[in-house]
This record gives C-alpha cells, sequence and structure tokens, in this order.
C-alpha cells in the first residue's frame, strides 16, 4: 500500500468535556493498535456480525447504526481525537456496549489489525475529497485500498462509501467497479444507499448547503 496519507491532522481545539472522556473512557471504549490481527472475540466479549466506520467524525452516523442494530459490533477508526473524545461521551451517555474505538490510520488497521474476511461491512462516510487534481494521490479510495477491502469482508460483506464530492463519487465509482473482487449492488455503475445508513452532521450540512450526496454500495 502506498504510505501517503489521505489526512491532514487537523486536531482543533479539545473541550474539557472531550479531554475528560478520553481520561476516563478510553479504557472502557478504546483499542491500543496492534501488529498483529485482533481477535474480535474476546476484545467484544462475544461472537456477532462486525462493521468497521473509517474516519466517524463526530460520531454522529456510528452512535445511530449501534444504537439501532444491537446484534452488531462497530469498530471505529478516526485520527482526529477531539471526535474520538465525542464519540466516547456519547457512548458513556448512551450506555451502548457493542463500539470500540482505535485511534490510528485506517490503512494501517486494516493492513495489521483486522483480520481477512472478518468484517460483515465497511463504511467510509464522507472521507476527505482532496479537491486539488494535484492532491488525488491523497485520496483514501484508491485500487489498492479496494483490494484491501475486498480482501477483509466477509463473503456477502459490504463497501459502502458516500461523498458529496461529485469528481471523488466518479473516481469511487470507477475505482470499485474495476476490483475483481465486488460488485456493484445497486448495478453496473448506478449510485444508490443513502437509505442503508444514518444522516451524519456534515451530510445535514452538505444537503443545507444544496450539495448533492453520492452513495455507492459493493458487495464482496
Amino acid at each position: 500500500m502506498r504510505p501517503i496519507r489521505s489526512y491532514v491532522l487537523r486536531q482543533g481545539r479539545m473541550t474539557r468535556a472531550q479531554q475528560h472522556a478520553l481520561d476516563t473512557l478510553w479504557r472502557r471504549y478504546g483499542v491500543g493498535f496492534q501488529d498483529a490481527p485482533f481477535d474480535f472475540d474476546a476484545l467484544f466479549g462475544r461472537r456477532a456480525p462486525r462493521v468497521l466506520e473509517i474516519g466517524f467524525g463526530a460520531g454522529d452516523a456510528l452512535l445511530a447504526e449501534a444504537g439501532a442494530h444491537p446484534e452488531n459490533d462497530y469498530l471505529g477508526v478516526e485520527v482526529h481525537r477531539p471526535g474520538v473524545g465525542n464519540l466516547l461521551r456519547r457512548l458513556d451517555a448512551q450506555g451502548l456496549v457493542n463500539v470500540r474505538v482505535i485511534c490510528r490510520d485506517a490503512v494501517e488497521v486494516l493492513q495489521r489489525s483486522i483480520p481477512d474476511a472478518s468484517l460483515s461491512a465497511v463504511y467510509v462516510f464522507f472521507p476527505d475529497p482532496w479537491p486539488k487534481r494535484r492532491h488525488h494521490k491523497r485520496r483514501l479510495v484508491q485500487p489498492s485500498f479496494a483490494d484491501l477491502v475486498a480482501r477483509k469482508l466477509t463473503p456477502g460483506g459490504r463497501l459502502h462509501l458516500a461523498t458529496d464530492d461529485e469528481d471523488y463519487a466518479r473516481q469511487g465509482m470507477h475505482v470499485l467497479t474495476r476490483c475483481s473482487k465486488l460488485k456493484n449492488i445497486h448495478g453496473p455503475g448506478v449510485f444508490g444507499g443513502a437509505l442503508l445508513r444514518a444522516p451524519s452532521r456534515f451530510e445535514q450540512r452538505a444537503l443545507r448547503e444544496e450539495r448533492p450526496v453520492w452513495d455507492m454500495v459493493f458487495e464482496g
């Protein structure tokens, strides 16, 4: 996999509540990075379908999904500590027990810590679009990423990508369509899947600003 990062750390201001959540709740919900596959059964204390969300931001979609589907286990990956602290605080407030959080580069986590054929779904909602052409190489969704995710999905597992950047949507559709191990559930070249996920704060802002959202769902 390419060493180019698909993100820039823009930590912003950490609130007292977010820092307190990191200090007091990380032991309950946090997962340390390891250079070996996770034992998900030990991590969650049970056997269940596992879902990975990459770049959960403030955690809106992840919280809604985990609350609506207690039968699933969720691992959220995010590099921005204020967002991690915010999610930990809200997990505790809602009493959710089926979510774990890791603060690390998602590609490294997929490469080193996620067992092959272990995920029922991978969510990538509104990744950094890197709109300038010279920065397109930084976009997360590249052929190598598609192949890596396909390897981590269980048979029939799904990769769900959503973006409000039209150019990124078209690139994502092209990349995922060319991955021989993935198949568009809506048909070749067809966008769709918004009803399969909870709306995030970012998406609500995009819609208020009249920016359309493109979803695509591919099955392994």
